[in-house]
């Protein structure tokens, strides 16, 4: 990988475009790198001195070497700005203006000749149409926005597409006293994009947490995979933008429940990231993450130690409706609490303290050391009767703290914590949210240690399907090669070999029309359940001859299936991620439960079982109304084997198996479409 210091740690800064006008972004720009240790130099042929710095005419009359040009210029001058960057042996460049790709077809075609610039000379280049980047810690600061100078440095890094959001987030960490590492915007990204800076920041030592803001993504499998390996040793926090934005809809139920907004937001999480929904949550996760993750653990345990009974309740109830658990204590830390508090309150998780005192830091010690416990939230008003630094400073286990209270009291108490190790939240439920997020990299880290088998084979030799479309016999036959459970039935031609079918199989079966142009056989009449004898056989293929008349039927006889839950499981074969699987509620109700879970293929089995887990009704899987449970490991295997399916054929461009139904003699697939593409 071709290094980054240069964009982002330069020893020498050249402005392109600096101005002497103090309305023009080049001053601007000029003024944000007042603190830069490093060489300065104003590029304009019109100007002798600019902010106190001798200027040049162009990059190539510079007498030193130069690690950055920023160019404040407009878009039709900037290849031969870049050309002369090359030259003069600039490694790295920032386009700051817009008017580009994203203005129409006379900016993309500039961008398309920065693009071949770039590809020619091998210069590193954020943007164009960006806000620029800033590294408080080196005193970089290629913003156009003076007022970054205030953003104190410190572990938290940031990547926007946007370089607004990148500003705004910025500013948002310095008010919760987070401080940044470094924020960039990466524009239109014709050469620097996510995949380089993530690389970039996973071997960066002092980024200890990142938070990301993704709007879409062109190489969504590349970008996955980088957060797969940064999160390795940096936690990652995404916000993606785009609820609304759902792509067309294909033409299997498969399709239509696979939107762009909840396929990226599956995608990132799957990868290791925390995905949020505010830039609040974005900053009060990567500010909890920054000062410390959990170990990785299935169902991490979160204690809560308050000395005012209602904030503790708030946190503990944002905690549960999180999904995080708040475990009861173990009956030895219990019986040691006793005598520590009064009587009177409440010592099981949360504990509550009563108010403060000097027993605190012990309370807080005992709690933190019970087994169950793997992470913990404490609040607490600012008071003199205790010192939560001392009390929190040691803690074995990642903790939190949650206080208000005097102005002055807090610029002092909150930077003393931090420095412990310790984040500091004004208000219960961000709080709350901060340990979320670290319940969810843990969950997290885990998932992704078990994975490892993602590659394994199937086992089943992979030859090329079609060219010819399948009909569902083939497809059902493809699957039960694969593993897949699936009814007895048979393919039949004629009326007499639908009625030779009945008596070999016994009724009552399910009769339906076999033709691979048919995709949704009920809505047209081709579905007939509970066929018993030769009149109700009659009657259904009459139904099913008259959905196509005067062209060929045959006919799909099959068993019927023993009472179950019916869920959906598919695959399609997205533009930006690839092979996708999801689950969803299958049969009569996959139109009206709109929600399913969705992961990238292949699937390792925890990933597998981590789909199984968030299936959007559980009731229906735990045996709703008398039916049978669902399988759940052997759903979790049919998941594995369909993202198999889907990597080893890239042929197929989508799978439906709707509905699979949980019997009480585990799962069969009582429809199977495969569509190639």
């Amino acid at each position: 990988m071709r290094t980054l210091d240069p964009l982002f740690s330069p020893r020498s800064i050249a402005v392109v475009g600096a101005s002497a006008a103090p309305a023009k972004a080049g001053n601007a720009l000029l003024a944000a790198l007042g603190a830069f240790p490093g060489g300065l130099y104003p590029i304009n042929p019109r100007e002798d001195q600019i902010l106190g710095r001798t200027a040049y005419p162009r990059l190539t009359d510079v007498p030193d070497q130069i690690d950055l040009a920023l160019l404040v210029v407009p878009p039709p001058a900037v290849p031969a700005v870049l050309r002369d960057a090359a030259d003069a042996g600039v490694k790295a460049v920032v386009i700051h203006a817009g008017g580009f790709a994203e203005s129409g077809t006379e900016g993309g075609a500039i961008q398309a000749e920065i693009e071949a610039i770039v590809a020619e000379t091998g210069l590193r280049l954020l943007g164009p149409n960006t806000s620029g980047f800033i590294n408080p810690v080196d005193e970089v600061r290629a913003c156009f926005m003076p007022a970054v100078a205030e953003l104190p440095a410190g572990s938290v890094s940031i990547v926007a597409q946007s370089g607004g959001v990148n500003i705004a987030l910025a500013f948002l960490c310095r008010d919760e006293g987070v401080g940044i590492r470094l924020a960039v915007g990466l524009g239109n990204a014709v050469d620097v994009g996510f995949v380089d800076v993530l690389d970039h920041l996973a071997g960066d030592p002092e980024t200890r947490a990142i938070g990301i803001h993704v709007e879409g993504l062109a190489d969504g499998r590349a970008v996955i995979e980088a957060i797969e390996r940064v999160t390795e040793s940096v936690p990652v926090v995404a916000l993606k933008i785009g609820r609304a934005d759902v792509g067309a809809f294909a033409q299997s139920h498969t399709g239509a429940l696979t939107g762009d907004f909840a396929l990226a937001r599956s995608a990132l999480a799957q990868a290791g990231a925390v995905v949020v929904d505010t830039p609040t949550e974005l900053v009060d996760a990567v500010h909890a993450l920054s000062q410390g993750r959990m170990a990785p653990a299935a169902d991490p345990g979160i204690a809560v130690v308050t000395g005012q009974a209602g904030p503790g309740l708030i946190i503990a109830d944002a905690l549960r409706t999180a999904g995080v658990s708040v475990p009861e204590l173990q009956s030895a830390t219990v019986a040691h609490l006793g005598t520590l508090l009064a009587p009177i309150t409440y010592q099981r998780n949360p504990v509550d303290t009563g108010r403060p005192e000097a027993t605190f830091a012990e309370v807080v010690a005992t709690v933190a050391a019970d087994d169950v416990v793997d992470g913990l939230i404490a609040y607490g008003l600012v008071e003199a009767s205790f010192d939560p630094v001392a009390a929190l400073g040691p803690s074995p286990v990642p903790s939190v703290y949650v206080t208000e209270g005097a102005r002055a009291d807090l610029a002092v108490l909150r930077p003393a914590l931090e420095s412990a190790g310790v984040p500091v939240y004004l208000s219960p439920e961000r709080g709350a949210f901060g340990v979320a997020a670290r319940v969810v990299d843990a969950r997290a880290r885990l998932r992704r240690s078990q994975s490892d088998e993602r590659s394994e084979p199937v086992g089943v030799p992979v030859a090329p399907l079609g060219p010819a479309p399948l009909d569902e016999d083939q497809a059902k036959s493809f699957f039960e090669a694969h593993g897949v459970v699936m009814l007895a039935r048979r393919a039949c031609a004629t009326r007499s070999e639908a009625a030779a079918a009945l008596a070999a199989l016994g009724g009552p079966v399910v009769v339906k029309i076999l033709d691979a142009e048919v995709l949704h056989k009920s809505d047209v009449g081709g579905v007939h359940v509970g066929v018993r004898d030769q009149a109700g056989l009659d009657a259904a293929l009459d139904a099913i001859d008259a959905i196509r008349p005067g062209r060929p039927v045959r006919y799909l006889v099959e068993a019927m299936a023993a009472p179950g839950a019916e869920l959906i499981v598919g695959g399609v074969r997205d533009a930006v991620f690839g092979p996708v699987v999801l689950l969803g509620v299958g049969g009569v109700l996959v139109e009206a439960v709109d929600e399913a879970v969705l992961g990238l293929a292949p699937l390792g089995r925890a990933d597998a079982a981590d789909m199984v887990a968030q299936f959007p009704v559980p009731r229906i899987l735990d045996g709703y109304r008398g039916q049978p449970a669902v399988d759940r490991a052997a759903l979790a295997d049919l998941l594995v084997t369909v993202g198999r399916v889907l990597v080893d054929h890239p042929e197929i461009a989508e799978v439906d198996l709707n509905p699979v139904r949980g019997t009480a003699d585990g799962l069969v697939a009582l429809d199977a479409l495969i569509q190639l593409g």
